[in-house]
This record gives C-alpha cells, structure tokens and sequence, in this order.
C-alpha cells in the first residue's frame, strides 16, 4: 500500500510540474508526503490520485493545494540573536559599498523583509539599499507586498525586535487599527517582490547579501546544492550568506567556497 502512495506521489508531483511549471520533484520526500497528506483532508479526497484529477482540472483547487505544499511559517526578527549578528558583524562591512543590494529567497509573506528594512533604517542604509524579495507562492508575495500582519503576531515582534537590538519603539513602523498592523509603505519604497523557483530559475542580480532561511530545509541534497550555485553566481567578492538555524553549508557542494563568518548563526561570506 506504501509503494502505491509513493508512486501516486511522483505522479502527482510530475504532474503539477508539466501542466503548472512548479517543480517539487527534488523537495524533501518526507515533507512533501506530510504537506500532501493534509491536503487530502482539506480537500476530502480519498486518494492522491483523486486529488490529481483535481488540480488538473481545477487551476483554482492547484493554488489552493499551492498554499498547503508551501505553507508560510515565519516572524519578524525570528531568532533574534540571528539579526543581532547582522547588525554588529555585516552592516559595518555593507556601509563601505556606495549601492547595497539584497536578495531574499523565500520570502514568504514579508515578515523577514520588514525586518530587515527596518534594521537598514535604523543603521542609515535603507535609502542606498535594493531589496529583492522572492517566493514562489502568489498569494505570500501578495501579502508581503501589503504588509498587514495580526496585532497577536506583533505582540511576539515587538519583543524579537528588542531583542535583536532594536533602537527604537516598535510601534514606530506600524499603523495599529482593529485587530491588525499596517507597516510603513516607505520600509518598501526599494523592494521589489517576484516570483522566482529556486528549483528551476536563474540568477537575476549581482547581490552584497543573500538571506534564505528556513527554506533549504525542505529540498533534497541535490536541489540545496542548485540553490547554493545560485547564491555563489549572484553574490559578489566577499558577499554574504544567512541561512536557518537548521540549515548549513556543511557537507554541500558549495561549502568551500565559503567561510562561517558568525557560524552559529549560520552567517557565511563568499570567499
């Protein structure tokens, strides 16, 4: 009974490829499989075949089962000590370049974006700062681009950002009204959000840093290696690398043609 799920698996895989262009076959098997699984329940199918026959068919039920392969989990300044780092060990290094680009992949919906711009704003380089921000989803880059995010959620912000070294109030980038924060549109006046696969596009841009946790997490050895060829091609001399908590260069292909810069949160610089 196993085999035959694994091989209505593939073929569900194989065909959200050809007929969508979104290619999951080098995904974690074992994460594609649970995402999968879910989405029989929501969409009360007995069967992945029958679910194929769905999304096929039904352009809408593929984005809906879009939005449960790619589920966004993600915070603002999320591991706080992560975007400590940042502020004490890369932004010296990035004021000594008259232009900053930055490219961040996966991103979700917009919360690593926003903080980041506000971390560039409080160290005086938002203004000479170009921000990439990439995800395959549609509807995540919809939701970054709007920035609105639940008053609950900016409860756990607000004390991720102090902790991260913020040097001022939270509350300064956002409009708070009912239950939800609106965040300053000028955080976003130099990001341009797009769609873009890690598993099948190239490199667009020659970048200063490259930021893209908790994405790797879910591709195999060989798609994490694709996406480290990305990042080595679009980095410049000496650029940088954040990666998840999880996530390491270790072991990949790529991993000597980089040096840990802060290893223990995972901040590597191109060599």
């Amino acid at each position: 009974m196993d085999r035959d799920t694994d091989i209505e698996l593939r073929l569900l895989i194989e065909a959200i490829y050809l007929k969508y262009s979104y290619d999951f076959r080098d995904y974690s098997g074992a994460s594609i499989k649970r995402r999968v699984h879910h989405a029989l329940s929501q969409f009360e199918c007995k069967t992945i075949s029958a679910l194929q026959e769905r999304v096929l068919h039904d352009p809408g039920a593929f984005m809906q089962l879009l939005q449960l392969l790619t589920i966004p989990v993600s915070e603002m300044f999320r591991d706080p000590s992560h975007f400590l780092a940042i502020r004490e060990e890369i932004v010296p290094l990035l004021r000594t370049y008259p232009s900053i680009k930055i490219w961040i992949a996966g991103c979700s919906t917009g919360e690593e974006v926003y903080s980041m711009a506000i971390l560039l704003r409080e160290e005086g380089l938002l203004d000479r700062t170009f921000i990439y921000a990439t995800d395959i989803n549609p509807r995540s880059l919809e939701k970054a681009k709007q920035g609105i995010f639940s008053l609950d959620s900016v409860r756990t912000y607000t004390q991720n950002y102090q902790n991260a070294g913020g040097r001022r109030s939270f509350a300064d980038y956002y409009t708070a009204a009912y239950d939800y924060a609106m965040f300053d549109k000028t955080l976003c006046e130099n990001v341009t959000f797009a769609d873009h696969s890690l598993a099948t596009d190239s490199v667009f841009s020659e970048t200063q840093l490259i930021s893209c946790r908790n994405v790797l997490i879910y591709f195999n050895k060989k798609l994490q290696d694709r996406a480290f060829g990305l990042f080595h091609e679009s980095l410049c001399h000496r650029g940088f690398l954040v990666l998840g908590s999880k996530e390491t260069l270790d072991f990949s292909a790529y991993g000597h043609r980089f040096e840990p810069l802060v290893k223990q949160e995972r901040i590597y610089r191109k060599l």
